[in-house]
């Protein structure tokens, strides 16, 4: 089953609640929040209280991407305000076992994220703690950018490496996805789709949802 993850950066925040209210009812699983602070990636977006806010807003798990540096000093706030998932990325990471490890100690899903030019193989030693893998199918830091096609080579060695070890980590996939797109990431093996611009950037959040998940789920009949 393929799930869509509506990421809250392309939506109006003067009407935040009511965009994610819609993109609800379009079908979102769940609620994408880019943290980004202006040093890992060229940008800076929102903390804690925009995530204790859309805690009151929804009952979708908010699934918080950290693309920020030292990410241990602040995964007990995001938690504390109401994120239910938190990724964080492989190349901001020390010690990656252990920022997983203190990502499920405060009661989080934990996943880890891969930049286009990082190979799926650096993620080897830490597959069996996760409970997702965020491929980055764009440069992080900004939105609305073009897919970049290698991403689906990234997301076949995953779910064949998966395959072979017998593990149960789920792929999501951010950066590019909208209806052109959206059918080749899921028959690469995709699960869970992040998209802004595609949901938020035009038109009806609702129907846009519903849109991308009738492409994602004719994709997913076509592979088997």
């Amino acid at each position: 089953m393929v799930e869509l993850a509506p990421s809250i950066l392309a939506a109006d925040f003067s009407r935040l609640a009511e965009q994610i209210q819609a993109a609800a009812e379009g079908g979102a699983a769940l609620i994408h929040v880019d943290v980004m602070d202006g040093h890992f990636v060229p940008n800076l977006t929102v903390g804690p209280p925009v995530v204790r806010s859309l805690r009151k807003a929804t009952d979708l798990p908010l699934d918080c991407h950290l693309m920020i540096e030292d990410p241990d000093k602040f995964i007990p706030e995001f938690a504390e305000a109401g994120a239910n998932w938190i990724s964080v990325h492989q190349e901001a990471c020390r010690n990656l076992d252990r920022t997983l490890h203190l990502i499920k100690q405060h009661g989080c899903r934990a996943g880890v994220v891969i930049n286009p030019a990082t190979p799926v193989e650096t993620l080897s030693e830490v597959l069996d703690i996760v409970d997702y893998v965020l491929v980055m199918s764009v440069n992080p830091g900004f939105g609305a950018q073009e897919f970049i096609p290698n991403s689906l080579n990234k997301i076949r060695r995953l779910a064949a490496v998966r395959n072979q070890r017998g593990l149960n980590f789920r792929i999501e996939v951010d950066g590019g996805i909208a209806h052109d797109t959206a059918a080749n990431v899921v028959r690469a093996g995709a699960e869970i789709l992040v998209a802004g611009n595609a949901v938020f950037g035009h038109g009806d959040p609702k129907s846009n949802a519903r849109q991308l998940l009738k492409t994602a789920a004719e994709a997913m009949l076509l592979k088997v």
